[in-house]
């Protein structure tokens, strides 16, 4: 697991977000203040030492995939990142209601956090239903992009994989795209697996009619 020694502030950073509390109930306040300082990652330090199959969940919402995937798999330690203050609370509330032990929060920028992780430290990535920034002049945000595709897999380690869900078919066409030009990884689409959970994101996309794309790509060691 992570190593959690590095416990250091970062007075001065400048962070691309600002925690929402005031959005907080009582009960999510509490759970954030008593959660961070054992359950936490800082996105900014040095390389973490870690040990095991770790997967990095990027964009956790309030944990409905990555809880019940954590209490299903314990042998894999998860790594959730999400700038969202609430989904925060709420994963760190179910940490300590279900007592695991094999599960870290991010609470701060994916992209930032990367620098923290050593080359083929990584078990496994997830991104499923991330922002899909509909307008023409946003999509260059989509965090599928050529550049953070690169960072990712050089992250994995040789046949670890990396795991897309959008019900955005662009987006999905774009996923396709950037993963399958990648020389170092081989995939593509796959029917939806049955041990993936419903994320509220997902039910939305459902709910509004839309079709689910999943996608599973495998790091190949370079030829």
């Amino acid at each position: 697991m992570p190593d959690r020694s590095d416990r250091s502030g970062h007075a001065g950073v400048t962070r691309t977000f600002k925690p929402r509390r005031r959005q907080l109930s009582a009960r999510r306040t509490a759970a954030l203040d008593a959660g961070m300082p054992h359950w936490s990652l800082d996105e900014e330090g040095p390389v973490l030492d870690l040990t095991g199959d770790v997967v990095l969940d990027i964009g956790i919402g309030a944990g409905d995939g990555l809880v019940p995937l954590a209490i299903a798999e314990p042998h894999l330690h998860v790594i959730g990142c999400d700038v969202h203050t609430p989904g925060i609370a709420a994963v760190l509330a179910a940490i300590e209601e279900h007592g695991l032990t094999n599960v870290r929060v991010v609470h701060g920028d994916a992209i930032g956090f990367l620098d923290r992780l050593a080359p083929g430290s990584l078990a496994g990535v997830r991104i499923w239903f991330p922002d899909p920034w509909q307008k023409a002049r946003q999509r260059h945000r989509r965090l599928v992009r050529p550049d953070v595709v690169d960072r990712l897999v050089v992250l994995l380690r040789d046949g670890g994989w990396l795991h897309l869900a959008t019900d955005i078919e662009d987006y999905a066409a774009q996923m396709q795209r950037v993963c399958g030009e990648h020389p170092d990884l081989h995939g593509g689409v796959i029917e939806r697996p049955p041990w993936r959970p419903v994320t509220r994101y997902e039910q939305r996309g459902l709910d509004a009619g839309r079709t689910v794309t999943d996608l599973w790509y495998t790091r190949r060691a370079p030829v």
